[in-house]
């Protein structure tokens, strides 16, 4: 792990000029409504507001931020269950992605997919997924949309470390290459898949050459400097806009939080978690603006207390929307009761093994 700690600060130091004064406001204030809406996540969770499985990607903003940024309007996202961040960065409104945590009517998603399945096609996010690897080949589905149809939309897809060592990984690399879609593929690199380091579950510790076999070429990017991760990203999109051919990015990133709230956190020290809370992606964007005049102290902190008080605004928003009425339980199913006719491998509604088909004639 010293080796991606190292690598990832040979990458810090300025080396990237800031944006202009709004863009670098707006960057700092995205990140900072990530962070406050997933500390009040966790305490929703806490107080059995929240069901099902809450993953939080506190440390993580400058990765979702510096990425997201430079995708354009019409490019598309698809990401982990790890994607409340991800929902708000592309725009989606603060109240409806804790009202979906809550499982209420008015979430994104109308409440049917909670934490780990955020969506919104509006703003062409298409979705978080709760199996690790799943979104990859989705994502080439989609690349496959764009090149079919001509379009310029480039396709980012983020996934975690772990992610890398699934069947689908390989797989999705392999036909994005032969096919040239144009699909960035980021690996999120917080050092453990679930709650196993990097090292343990990966003889190649540099991702972002795991993708060389397939033909995929890799660049590899600070995930806790969100202008790094910005530039990288361009670049990267503008490989596979440009040249049609998929492209695989290593952000090198921490979540200070475990896996998920359920995670007792017992494989990593509490001096390790502190070394990375020093480059705290959020502290060192903000203290960067304050130094060079972009914002003052008085902003920054302003700026922290308006975000807290839009999550203020969510949780509210989120309690005061009706749950799903339980007549709406089968809203969307394909296929229900009698409509058509089939069996799974084996039918037992009655004595014996036969096909669904031969029910019919014993009704």
């Amino acid at each position: 792990m010293a080796d991606h700690v190292a690598a990832a600060e040979q990458r810090q130091g300025g080396e990237h000029p800031l944006p202009d004064g709004d863009t670098a406001r707006e960057w700092l204030a995205t990140m900072l409504l990530i962070r406050r809406f997933e500390e009040r996540a966790g305490e929703m969770y806490a107080k059995a507001k929240v069901g099902g499985f809450l993953h939080l990607a506190i440390g993580e903003e400058a990765t979702i931020v510096g990425s997201c940024r430079a995708l354009r309007d019409t490019d598309y996202l698809i990401s982990t269950y790890r994607s409340h961040g991800h929902a708000l960065a592309r725009g989606t409104e603060p109240g409806r992605v804790m009202a979906e945590l809550f499982g209420r009517e008015d979430g994104v998603s109308r409440g049917r997919g909670g934490s780990m399945h955020m969506f919104d096609r509006e703003r062409r996010f298409m979705g978080g997924y709760g199996i690790v690897g799943g979104n990859l080949p989705l994502a080439a589905g989609i690349g496959l949309a764009s090149d079919y149809t001509g379009t310029e939309d480039v396709t980012l897809c983020q996934f975690g470390d772990g992610a890398t060592n699934q069947g689908t990984f390989g797989e999705t690399l392999n036909l994005a290459a032969l096919w040239r879609l144009p699909v960035v593929f980021m690996v999120t690199n917080n050092q453990f898949g679930m709650g196993t380091s990097l090292e343990r579950h990966s003889a190649v510790t540099d991702l972002f050459k795991r993708g060389e076999g397939y033909g995929v070429p890799g660049m590899r990017c600070d995930g806790m400097d969100a202008l790094d991760t910005y530039h990288v990203t361009t670049e990267a999109l503008r490989h596979a806009r440009e040249e049609r051919r998929p492209v695989l990015v290593e952000a090198i990133t921490y979540r200070f939080r475990g896996h998920s709230m359920a995670d007792p956190e017992e494989y990593r020290t509490k001096e390790q978690v502190a070394e990375w809370r020093q480059r705290d992606p959020i502290e060192t964007f903000g203290a960067r603006l304050v130094a060079e005049g972009v914002i003052s102290e008085e902003e920054r902190e302003g700026m922290n207390n308006t975000a807290i008080e839009t999550v203020d605004a969510a949780v509210e928003f989120a309690e005061n929307s009706p749950f799903p009425a339980p007549e709406s339980l089968y809203d969307d199913v394909y296929v229900l009761g009698d409509q058509v006719q089939g069996w799974y491998s084996i039918d037992e509604r009655s004595a014996g093994v036969h096909r669904g088909e031969d029910e019919r004639k014993w009704r």
